[in-house]
């Protein structure tokens, strides 16, 4: 069944996003960044080497999205592009973070809520924390970290925070901004060297002379502001000062993670599996198969000890972390708690895990104590550090649309 239906508070969402993108820094037009001039268009070595030409690549079709000002190489694409449509915005209309500043713990504790939800990301012996009430409004942040070239990105209308390494294209480092488009109602990101356009869900890109290059994910979770200061210290936290005007803190999708909502601007089949806004954890195996976890359950329970194709992982609950699509002030929104997923091999042993009800699991085969984040606090395996596992906290229709072979534990 196809889903024509809009909410009406959706269309006020729209509204906003527009509003509050039309200007930057002291109301000038937010500018979009000029196109990396190049002899040829760089491509990937997962794409075929001979760029595709052809004399009409919309034929028989009509665009749901602009298609003027772009330098894409439009005859080269793997989805159908009745499947993509504008999502209200130009290029860079949600403008992405290209010059990030950060500041210490105790700085963004002025402005951070314990319970407002953050992106972690703990890499190269560096870690940082970018709060969603910054990302609801960008999107993208084009970042190093740990002497490596990363993404870090938020779909809201998937609920999707992931972050991908930046890879070298031609002796250029990719850098990728908002394409203003939409597909199964998730972001599609571009390429400033190239302008081949990405799917985020996946980290594939679809359009464009990349065609077919993946993205490396790094692994990641949306966890509270108060766990994050009580686990990294000494971490670094993205600066509000951006050099934009916008209402941070403020939840332009108030009431979208409704269970009873329908998604904004999704043209896929909605499966009646499961309500479409249901939220999911979808863990992707090495084969590319995967499983959704109801959050619910994992919620009820509070830990599942899983095999997924072979691999035995963890899934970890902890409560206190805030919705930042639930109360139009995000500090405000439900608490919706926070997940995190591991592999449950550490040291030639696999560990089965039992949640102690305070936000902290014990391992039976050694009684070691374990936090949300995989890091062993007591006991005989004391300091030892779990294997984060990328993974999608999502909706149900996202994964769905885009793992439709994945599995639904339920």
């Amino acid at each position: 069944m196809k889903n024509q239906h809009i909410p009406w508070f959706l269309l006020t969402i729209l509204a906003l996003i527009l509003a509050a993108c039309a200007t930057g820094v002291d109301g000038n037009p937010t500018l979009e960044p000029e196109p990396v001039e190049t002899d040829q268009k760089p491509t990937a070595t997962s794409s075929p080497e001979q760029e595709v030409l052809c004399e009409d690549p919309f034929e028989n079709t009509t665009p749901g999205f602009p298609t003027s000002g772009w330098e894409t190489n439009f005859c080269k694409h793997s989805v159908p592009y009745d499947e993509i449509f504008s999502g209200g915005p130009p290029r860079d209309g949600i403008p992405p973070i290209d010059n990030p500043r950060f500041e210490t713990i105790a700085s963004a504790d002025e402005w951070i809520e314990d319970q407002e939800p953050v992106i972690l990301l703990d890499h190269q012996g560096e870690t940082r924390a970018y709060p969603l009430q910054i990302l609801t409004w960008h999107e993208i942040v084009n970042d190093e970290i740990g002497g490596d070239p990363v993404a870090v990105t938020f779909c809201p209308l998937c609920n999707t925070a992931l972050v991908f390494r930046r890879p070298t294209i031609d002796g250029e480092i990719l850098t990728f901004g908002t394409s203003g488009n939409l597909r199964y109602s998730d972001l599609v990101m571009w390429d400033r060297q190239t302008e081949s356009w990405w799917q985020q869900f996946t980290g594939e890109a679809i359009v464009g002379d990349l065609t077919g290059m993946v993205l490396e994910p790094l692994p990641t979770a949306i966890i509270s502001w108060a766990d994050f200061k009580t686990s990294h210290p000494e971490g670094q936290v993205l600066s509000i000062d951006t050099g934009f005007v916008r209402s941070y803190g403020r939840n332009p999708y108030a009431g979208y993670d409704d269970v009873n909502n329908l998604p904004f601007a999704f043209t896929g089949d909605l499966d009646g599996l499961l309500p479409p806004m249901t939220r999911v954890v979808g863990v992707l195996a090495e084969n590319g198969q995967g499983g959704a976890f109801v959050r619910e359950l994992i919620q009820e329970k509070q830990v599942l000890n899983e095999d997924l194709e072979g691999t035995p992982i963890v899934i970890f609950w902890k409560e206190g972390t805030a919705s930042a699509l639930d109360s139009g002030s995000i500090p405000d929104g439900r608490d919706v708690g926070t997940t995190a997923v591991f592999s449950r091999d550490i040291n030639g042993q696999t560990l089965t895990f039992e949640a102690n009800g305070d936000g902290t699991f014990t391992d039976q085969e050694t009684g070691s104590v374990w936090d949300i984040l995989g890091a062993a606090r007591e006991g005989p395996l004391e300091n030892n550090q779990l294997n984060p596992l990328p993974h999608h906290d999502t909706f149900w229709f996202a994964w769905a649309a885009f793992v439709p072979e994945g599995d639904l534990k339920q």
